[in-house]
């Protein structure tokens, strides 16, 4: 029969849990003691609980602590261009097109208007200087030159009656000195004479008196019509100066009148290939209008439309260069315009040797115009990129090459080849030249 009393428990150390297992015989296990060994298995599970979540969070925050700050997007390496920063020569140069357009234009316009009369050549003719082209018709005009020809010449008679007035008035003084020198002269010596007799009591001495008088009056005259000579003479001298000039303004207004029915008969003033002549017989012109254009021939620039990025690199005396026909020929920059439109802004480039034969007006060529020497520096291939960044950064691919990294940079000139790197690059890296307008705002980018 068994008896009721309690066996003894046996208590082993357990090491990894720093806990005491109750260990009894098989045959004194009760529902007491089943409950108090399931107390112990749920403290376990909750410690083991909390310690996974403890071992998570420090994970995550690791995991965290290396992901770079920023966006990232993964995108596909194989449609990516990556090219690689080398060292070389960079030739400072933009590539330009240029339109042939001839070397000197002359315009004729019609300085006075009227009726066209007659035409004698055809647009797009080869003219030589002096040739006619057309002649026009103006009967308000040869009035005007008419009455101007008749007003001019009385004018210049007047004039011509002034000015032989005071060579007459001139003449009359000399005339009144040789009367005047005459009779001093005489009376000079009668004076001598009647002295003598003086002496001798053959005159009387108011008769030597008279004569003594006259001769004074007579030098008296003589000092006055001298001092009206030489006034005379200055206002005279000066009356003609201003004679001869109003004289040339005259004339030369009748020239001018002379010269404007001339150009009613319309001549090539150099030689060169008429173009934009575009009129008919009895049409009316008016007075400036454009009746076409004379180019040189044979004598052509080229017009350039450059980006006004390089506003401030181009100069005058720059020189450019572009091949035709597997021949090389050199320009130089002449004129730059100032005018600035759809961000571009002109200039004309000449010839500084032969010119092509095979050149014609309205082609256009392929230039390179040179802004600098060629220097050595860190170059990078010029790509789209540049446009979306400015420059100012620029996606560096990893050794691995699985991941780019966004980096700022500092790039400086760049033609249509390179880009010069200034700063933030190193020989033998690698970045990404393509376009970055789907993944501007990134700041890392994993490629697959």
């Amino acid at each position: 029969m068994e008896s009721n009393k309690p066996k003894k428990q046996i208590r082993m150390p357990d090491k990894k849990a720093n806990l005491k297992t109750v260990v009894t015989p098989e045959k004194a296990v009760s529902g007491a003691g089943m409950d108090r060994v399931s107390s112990g298995n749920s403290k376990l599970k909750r410690h083991g609980w909390l310690v996974a979540l403890a071992l998570v969070a420090i994970g995550g925050a690791t995991f965290l602590s290396y992901q770079p700050e920023g966006q990232s997007m993964t995108v596909n390496g194989d449609r990516l261009q990556i090219a690689e920063v080398e060292s070389g020569s960079f030739e400072d140069f933009v590539p330009v097109r240029g339109r042939v357009t001839p070397a000197k234009t002359l315009y004729l316009d019609a300085v006075e208007g009227g009726r066209v009369e007659r035409i004698l050549v055809e647009d797009g003719a080869q003219l030589t200087a002096g040739d006619m082209i057309v002649e026009l018709s103006n009967a308000t005009l040869q009035l005007s030159v008419l009455g101007n020809e008749a007003r001019v010449a009385e004018q210049l008679n007047n004039m011509r009656s002034i000015e032989l007035s005071l060579q007459q008035n001139r003449l009359a003084h000399k005339r009144n000195l040789v009367d005047i020198n005459y009779q001093i002269n005489m009376l000079s010596r009668q004076l001598k004479r009647e002295e003598s007799l003086k002496e001798n009591g053959s005159i009387s001495q108011s008769q030597y008196d008279d004569t003594l008088d006259t001769l004074n009056w007579y030098k008296n005259r003589r000092d006055i019509t001298l001092e009206s000579q030489a006034s005379d003479a200055q206002m005279q001298e000066s009356q003609l100066v201003f004679l001869k000039e109003t004289s040339a303004r005259l004339e030369g207004n009748l020239a001018i009148s002379r010269q404007n029915m001339e150009n009613m008969n319309v001549k090539a003033p150099v030689a060169g290939t008429l173009s934009g002549f575009n009129i008919e017989v009895g049409q009316s012109i008016g007075r400036g209008e454009r009746l076409g254009q004379i180019d040189t021939p044979n004598d052509y620039k080229l017009s350039v439309l450059i980006d006004e990025y390089y506003l401030s690199r181009v100069d005058l005396g720059q020189t450019a260069s572009f091949e035709l026909a597997g021949q090389s020929y050199q320009l130089k920059i002449n004129k730059i315009y100032p005018q600035v439109k759809n961000s571009q802004f002109e200039v004309d480039l000449v010839f500084t040797s032969e010119q092509p034969t095979a050149m014609r007006r309205g082609q256009t060529v392929q230039i390179k115009l040179v802004l600098g020497d060629a220097t050595d520096a860190l170059l990078i291939p010029n790509g789209s990129f540049y446009q979306d960044t400015g420059g100012s950064w620029i996606f560096v691919v990893s050794r691995d090459g699985h991941d780019a990294v966004k980096r700022p940079v500092k790039l400086g000139r760049r033609n249509s080849r390179f880009i010069e790197v200034l700063d933030g690059l190193e020989v033998g890296e690698r970045v990404l030249i393509s376009p970055y307008n789907s993944f501007v705002d990134m700041e890392r980018l994993s490629l697959n």
